[in-house]
């Protein structure tokens, strides 16, 4: 389980010094079922958005949903520069088949062009980016916690098959 692997580490007096002086709560690094479950939740929805500075969104977000910042801010990585083109693209096109648009076909790759078509390309952008947002954090979020369930019962079987 997940949380064995935390409980090993040592706490860090220059996290806890960071942590002291800026008052940040510890539950924030917290590792249990619903921390993380948030954190994948809050994190793949910021992730899937197209925005600068996703990670501050994440930090920003953490006072009111109290979930796992490490995890939340790690995930929205995911759309990282190497895999933003592709899935904005189809986020672009998902987009357009849910608003049934015909979209933008002589497509350049340059700055010029992207913001003299940003008026056709933002709104199916943001539909389809919508659309991944929701499913994936809560599609993530149920199967962590389905997922950590399973865990934590297939470690009670095994904890009772060795006391009988």
């Amino acid at each position: 389980m997940i949380r064995k692997v935390f409980k090993k580490k040592k706490p860090n007096p220059k996290l806890d010094a960071i942590m002291k002086k800026y008052k940040v709560p510890r539950e924030l690094l917290t590792v249990n079922r619903k921390m993380v479950s948030r954190a994948i939740l809050v994190g793949l929805f910021i992730a899937m958005i197209p925005m600068p500075m996703q990670m501050l969104a994440v930090i920003l977000i953490a006072p009111f949903f109290r979930f796992n910042v490490p995890i939340g801010v790690s995930l929205v990585w995911i759309t990282n520069p190497f895999t933003m083109p592709v899935i904005y693209y189809v986020e672009y096109l998902t987009g357009n088949f849910l608003l049934m648009g015909k979209g933008v076909c002589d497509f350049e790759m340059s700055m010029q062009w992207i913001t003299q078509n940003l008026v056709n390309i933002a709104l199916p952008l943001y539909v389809g980016a919508a659309f991944y947002s929701l499913v994936l954090s809560v599609g993530g979020y149920y199967l962590i916690n389905w997922l950590w369930i399973i865990s934590v019962e297939s470690a009670k079987k095994k904890k009772n098959q060795k006391k009988n």
